[in-house]
């Protein structure tokens, strides 16, 4: 149980936060000798209780840029000063915004750039520590900023509904698996789940949309990107509504691989005659299980597409570093469907330069092209009966993949 804070904690509390408000650096740098960069100042009004942290207070008294002009050097030194001693790059506020929707949202792209740099370290040192198996609190040893658990918190799937590996709670060993209340938690109890297609919409049996109509345009640009003249041999995984693959059709591909691990969805492709296509194969089962074998077959192909629902970002990572690389022709395309953290702008901006990062590192080099998403998407009638959007900005970025020359 956390112990209750004093009037002196609750003191330096709001001393930290005023200098921080104040852009006072010296300030600033001897108090937090004393106290933490994400100590937080709530305030109870009639409606409602606000909360903030020194980084929301630095940053939203930077006030909107007019005319081109941003805040200045004492500005942009305090929030490096509190990023340095712990400062969480997507910490919430009360208000649900993190500090770099406050620089967004005043138009302050500077401070916006910073922060989205320091989420890219924090979490690409997150990823490291997992790796290592090492606990979440030894960052601060290894970096200035801290590497809680809070930074896990909008940790996305890699597939459209963007919930955070930080929500998917550690399930003790008992005698009977409780359910899941979202299956998109758990790739195996999605598996396991029933699927519902609607009219535009897959949805799964938490109301999660696993696929919506809206992507059309975005696949039919992938489907190019992988496949951009006849007689190639091109693999897609995660056939959800077909969109990307009905696109790969209209290209005539030598060859054109299917990876679905979902039974519903394979009593989809039967009925609507996928399985008769002729160069059509679909490979039935998870893609961790199909394609170890495609490998051991000597199987090449052109392009390579990758669009699968309830695995996060390390699935996807181990996806081109582990497969990609073995399957792909030396002037081949891979290429993704990034929804990572698209239900926030400085997540997806976070995420998509990580993904670049580590996909650099695997031996890809990646070209972007953006994509406007179809205007009024995110009016809430088109969201009616599922259970969140996945969709919340204006621009989709394009992965396209090649070996690195």
């Amino acid at each position: 149980m956390a112990e209750q804070a004093t009037e002196e904690d609750i003191l330096l509390a709001k001393r930290i936060i005023g200098a921080a408000e104040r852009h006072d650096v010296p300030a600033l740098k001897v108090l937090l000798k004393e106290g933490s960069a994400n100590v937080q100042d709530t305030t109870t009004y009639d409606t409602a209780t606000v909360s903030k942290s020194p980084l929301h207070a630095a940053i939203a008294s930077c006030g909107k840029a007019e005319d081109g002009k941003e805040a200045g050097d004492e500005a942009v030194q305090t929030v490096e000063l509190l990023l340095q001693n712990g400062a969480i790059w997507n910490d919430l506020s009360s208000e649900d915004e993190t500090p770099g929707c406050i620089a967004l949202k005043l138009g302050q792209k500077k401070i916006y750039d910073i922060m989205v740099e320091a989420g890219v370290r924090a979490e690409i040192l997150f990823a490291k520590m997992e790796a290592l198996g090492l606990g979440t609190n030894t960052a601060e040893e290894h970096d200035g900023e801290e590497a809680t658990d809070e930074i896990a918190e909008d940790r996305p799937a890699v597939k459209k509904q963007k919930v955070s590996e930080g929500e998917v709670k550690e399930i003790q060993e008992v005698a009977e698996e409780p359910k899941l209340d979202d299956v998109s938690l758990d790739n195996h109890a999605y598996l396991k789940s029933e699927l519902r297609y609607k009219e535009g919409i897959l949805l799964d049996e938490s109301d999660n949309a696993v696929m919506m109509d809206w992507e059309d345009q975005i696949m039919r640009r992938h489907a190019e990107t992988i496949n951009p003249k006849p007689g190639l041999k091109v693999m897609n995984v995660g056939h959800g509504l077909g969109l990307v693959d009905t696109a790969i059709q209209t290209h005539n591909p030598a060859e054109h691989h299917i990876i679905e691990a979902h039974p519903q969805v394979h009593k989809r492709l039967r009925e609507t005659g996928w399985y008769d296509k002729p160069n059509v194969h679909i490979h039935e089962g998870r893609w961790q299980d199909i394609l170890p074998k495609l490998i051991e077959q000597g199987v090449v192909l052109d392009g390579i597409y990758y669009d699968t629902f309830a695995e996060d970002y390390a699935a996807l990572k181990e996806f081109f570093s582990e497969y990609v690389i073995q399957l792909l022709a030396p002037d081949g395309v891979f290429g993704w469907y990034n929804g990572l953290g698209a239900d926030r702008q400085i997540c997806y901006d976070v995420y998509t330069k990580v993904a670049e990062i580590d996909l650099y590192e695997a031996g890809l080099d990646t070209v972007w092209e953006d994509i406007d998403v179809p205007k009024g998407l995110h009016d809430k009638k088109n969201w009616e009966g599922t259970r969140r959007p996945y969709w919340t900005i204006d621009v989709y970025r394009l992965p396209i993949n090649k070996f690195v020359k």
